[in-house]
């Protein structure tokens, strides 16, 4: 049995297209449905990975006598939240209202008209431990608005003005045409401060459990420390990322980091492994490298990407979504060991050193079996010694029961793979990265543009929808991130169109960027996103790449979109700016500018050698010959840099 949901290409809605549930995608003809039939609408909003998803749909939507009820009194509509962000985003902030927190599975009860009366995250089948049952749930709106819909109307309705209210408040705000000076310094002081103290000093991170690795923060704090040598934003974000990688959310094994840590010692991951995640970590380990010198940062990097390279890339060069956290309906079950599986693979004389190495057990470090991890050791560095054991109980792994894998290809978290490709391949020099990325742009370009317009996403040779504000400005920054490394204009050229585009469908002429655009669906609110979640938000990443494109071109435009952009992200973020860590990186390149490096190489060397001695953040040129301007200085490979608005004499080394 089939339902609507087997004719689409997302693999989240199609994991549901088998349910007795009558599904509608997110389309007009649900809504005209519902309004033909005086039915209210149940949305429910997930992800392919998402665990508690997973169960809800078991429990409920594969349960006959629930669906009947659905069927009967209900219009239902699947929403995957990763091709369509925009309607994730209208009403996430109305679940939150509702329960606190938020989160997905995101049940949503609304009008035809799209207007919520009542939204909660997971319920279980039937009432349990203080949660009301979903059936007892969906019995008691069916009644309601049989008997009451007036007072679930008028509910909706409040919601409704409330949240254009807040848009309106937001929207009428005036913006100066600079930033001023004191500003410019004062957010990141205080963000670091705000940083330093939920710094957790015994298990790195910050708060308490559960634990996110939210890179983008940790690459703000790696860059404040460089400009004002502050040492304890350094420490506190070098040894979180050493705390994350000897942890469990580290996948010791195969490589590639976890959703989060469920723990405060980063010991148990949930288990799901996301592409994002593991791109803003490439970053923040790359950067982590160039700042402290340690190997043992840029080893993580690469084993990462030696983990997208294995299980995560199509045979086109582009990036999967996501792998699940579940097998055979357990969570972590195709991750977790015990002692004597252990041994039987490794042998009882290198599997108890290795047991005893990775934290392996008799007893077990979570729920009767191990994650591999390294919490216990105080090495500096990966041991290599175990390489061949890894390698064996990688391959033993396989044959487990495969994971799900969300193979479709998102344009915003592809794009966040070629930055992090650009910058491991600029601070190691090895071509495979530099590859890599090309490849996915190339594969953005092919399968997911039309002319300056972006698609969301891709799956089976189907495009989703029109790209969202997050597209656009992830994908100018992989464009600006591979000309900074291959010289290329056509990468500078493609990053200004769509810089244009983005400028002329989601700008609003008073400050700031919608989520959604001119040629997207029309929703209840239009949203702006500014603050920073386990995503760098659009409006962020975009003033960071108002800022590269001015400082790459001097173009007057970007100039005055930067300082636009910044002045409006500098009032969003004034009460809480630790969470708007990459507009604070934007604002610090802003009133810091890199210094400007040209490079002449000499016969004897090449880019990929010396990419990795030059500092990560300067504004590169290399060379291949010498040129009128620039020549070789005593027949080597020779610098020429300009900083603090001064250019050096020429150099040999930079050292």
């Amino acid at each position: 049995m089939h339902n609507r949901l087997a004719t689409q290409s997302s693999p989240y809605l199609l994991q549901h297209c088998q349910q007795p549930v009558d599904w509608f995608s997110w389309c007009e003809e649900a809504f005209e449905e519902a309004a033909a039939k005086d039915k209210p609408i149940f949305l429910s909003i997930g992800y392919s990975t998402c665990h508690w998803c997973h169960v809800m749909a078991h429990e409920s939507f594969e349960n006959q006598e629930i669906a009947d009820i659905l069927n009967n009194y209900f219009i239902s509509v699947k929403v995957d939240r990763e091709e369509r962000p925009d309607i994730d985003s209208v009403y996430m902030p109305i679940c939150q209202s509702f329960t606190g927190s938020g989160g997905w599975p995101m049940s949503i009860f609304m009008t035809a008209q799209q207007k919520p009366f009542f939204a909660g995250t997971y319920f279980p089948p039937v009432s349990r431990q203080g949660m009301i049952g979903f059936k007892e749930l969906l019995l008691a709106i069916a009644k309601q608005w049989r008997e009451r819909k007036s007072s679930l109307l008028a509910t909706a309705d409040q919601i409704i003005d409330a949240v254009r209210k807040e848009q309106q408040s937001a929207d009428q705000n005036s913006y100066e045409d600079r930033i001023p000076d004191q500003t410019a310094w004062h957010l990141p002081a205080h963000a670091a401060h705000l940083f330093s103290q939920s710094f957790d000093a015994v298990r790195g991170g910050f708060g308490n459990a559960p634990k996110f690795p939210l890179a983008h923060n940790l690459v703000f704090l790696l860059l404040y420390a460089k400009l004002s040598n502050d040492q304890t934003a350094a420490h506190q974000a070098l040894f979180t990322l050493k705390q994350m990688r000897k942890g469990g959310i580290f996948d010791q094994i195969g490589y590639g980091f976890s959703r989060y840590s469920t723990d405060a010692h980063y010991l148990v991951p949930h288990f799901e492994k996301m592409l994002y995640d593991n791109a803003l970590l490439i970053l923040a380990y790359a950067a982590a490298y160039k700042s402290s010198g340690d190997t043992f940062f840029l080893e993580t990097a690469e084993q990462t990407a030696d983990y997208i390279f294995r299980e995560m890339t199509n045979d086109d060069g582009a990036f999967f979504s996501a792998q699940d956290a579940d097998s055979e309906g357990e969570e972590g079950r195709y991750y977790t060991w015990s002692y004597e599986e252990i041994q039987r693979v490794l042998g009882a004389e290198r599997g108890s050193t290795f047991c005893s190495h990775y934290g392996i057990t008799k007893a077990g470090n979570f729920e009767g079996k191990n994650i591999p991890n390294l919490l216990q050791t105080d090495r500096p560095s990966i041991d290599s010694a175990f390489a061949s054991e890894l390698k064996r109980l990688y391959e033993y792994r396989k044959t487990r029961t495969n994971l799900h894998l969300d193979d479709k290809i998102l344009t915003s978290w592809n794009a966040l793979m070629i930055c992090a490709m650009t910058v491991l391949y600029r601070v190691s020099g090895k071509p495979q990265y530099l590859t890599a990325a090309v490849h996915a742009q190339s594969f953005i370009e092919k399968h997911l543009t039309s002319g300056n317009l972006l698609y969301v996403s891709c799956r089976s040779n189907t495009r989703s929808v029109h790209g969202f504000l997050d597209d656009y400005a992830y994908d100018i920054l992989a464009l600006l991130s591979l000309y900074e490394v291959t010289g290329s204009c056509t990468y500078l050229e493609r990053a200004k169109a769509l810089c244009q585009e983005a400028m002329a469908q989601f700008g609003d002429k008073r400050g700031g960027y919608y989520l959604y655009g001119a040629n997207n669906d029309a929703l209840i609110s239009r949203p702006k996103e500014s603050y920073d979640g386990a995503l760098p938000s659009g409006n962020s990443t975009l003033a960071l790449c108002f800022v590269r494109l001015s400082q790459l071109t001097q173009d007057p435009l970007y100039t005055k979109a930067a300082e636009k952009q910044l002045v409006y992200l500098a009032k969003e973020s004034a009460h809480y700016p630790a969470g708007y860590s990459v507009f604070l990186t934007a604002l610090l390149f802003h009133t810091n500018p890199p210094e400007k490096i040209t490079v002449v190489l000499s016969s004897e060397d090449t880019a990929q050698k010396v990419l990795p001695l030059l500092p990560l953040y300067a504004d590169l040129t290399i060379l291949e010959h010498e040129t009128g301007s620039y020549k070789l200085l005593n027949g080597k490979t020779t610098y020429y840099v300009c900083k603090n608005h001064t250019c050096l004499p020429p150099v040999n080394t930079l050292e």
